[in-house]
């Protein structure tokens, strides 16, 4: 078999890679040029490959360990590596997942250098964040409008129940002269979405808590993760520090993951954590089926068209043509 090449192995875009993975109790090694998990069972041990080729993020939770030899064909394909508690998430809450990026001195560096240039400003980065939550709104209504389960489920953004936050949520965002008033407006829209949602699953006195035992809770938690691993992906992949947010706190050391990583919760984890919760889904069944999802509405293309778009907004299209960016 002709081997390949790390420059091989990144040859689909990451925003393009239809993968990703999050492993519990097994042990992740290379083998034959392959990265391959290995799970021990009554009988006998058992191996499945994972395909870095077309994997953007692995999760590795609870019992799980790594070799030097699967790292480093890990970094070799660009695949981020993560260590997080069970489920996806952290041990303890109060915590960040760290995260293992590759290294490589050749790194694209102009969406950065664009990011540089209005980042400083806080007019620019003022509108950055506007323009932030106006995608995010964007996409929740061109994936509830197209998603023919999640309308089965009653969920519309044409519901009369949405119109008045939608247009008040508009309306705010417009005339924010901070980011903290974008917060504030961001948040009381995503606590009409909670109740929106929980209405239609029939779950009453539904409050969120990150720290909570029930499933809406669980499956919200483990879900936000998610969203956070293909933020972190799509960042590196771009070249952008995760320190430079325009919404979330300016020493939040990964403040701007949580930023992109909102362009898309609200449109998909928040829904059908509620309905899984509905089902009695178990984690992995809410974990399939939301990055189902992600894969159906293009959620890492999104974050790549929306983060590119806006890193490169202060250059003309002669610059940009110049550059070749």
């Amino acid at each position: 078999m002709e081997q390949f090449s790390p420059s091989d192995m990144k040859t689909i875009l990451h925003s393009k890679r239809a993968n990703m993975y999050y492993l519990e109790y097994c042990r992740v090694m290379q083998k034959d040029g392959r990265v391959l998990y290995l799970t021990e069972a009554k009988k006998e041990n058992q191996y499945f490959n994972i395909p870095i080729a077309n994997t953007t993020v692995i999760l590795l939770g609870t019992g799980t360990s790594i070799t030097q030899a699967a790292m480093r064909m890990l970094s070799q394909a660009g695949v981020l590596v993560g260590f997080s508690g069970g489920g996806g998430t952290p041990l303890h809450m109060a915590c960040e997942i760290e995260w293992f990026t590759p290294q490589s001195e050749y790194r694209p560096t102009e969406y950065l250098h664009g990011w540089m240039k209005f980042w400083f400003e806080d007019d620019k980065r003022l509108y950055t964040a506007k323009q932030f939550q106006k995608a995010r709104i964007d996409y929740l209504e061109r994936v509830w409008n197209r998603d023919k389960d999640l309308k089965g489920e009653g969920f519309s953004p044409q519901d009369a129940a949405l119109a008045s936050p939608f247009d008040t949520f508009h309306q705010r965002t417009d005339t924010a002269i901070k980011q903290s008033d974008l917060l504030l407006t961001e948040a009381q829209l995503t606590k009409v979405l909670y109740k929106y949602a929980a209405n239609n699953v029939n779950i009453s006195d539904f409050t969120r808590q990150h720290q909570s035992n029930d499933k809406a809770n669980d499956f919200l938690n483990h879900g936000n993760y998610l969203a956070y691993g293909l933020a972190a992906s799509c960042l590196w992949v771009l070249g952008i520090p995760h320190g430079f947010a325009v919404m979330h706190g300016k020493t939040r050391r990964g403040a701007l993951v949580f930023d992109v990583a909102d362009l898309i919760k609200d449109a998909i984890v928040l829904p059908w954590a509620f309905i899984c919760a509905k089902e009695d889904a178990t984690e992995q069944e809410f974990r399939q089926q939301i990055l189902q999802k992600f894969t159906d509405h293009k959620a890492l293309e999104f974050m790549f068209d929306t983060v590119k778009s806006l890193a490169l907004q202060d250059f003309t299209a002669q610059q940009i043509e110049e550059q070749n960016l």
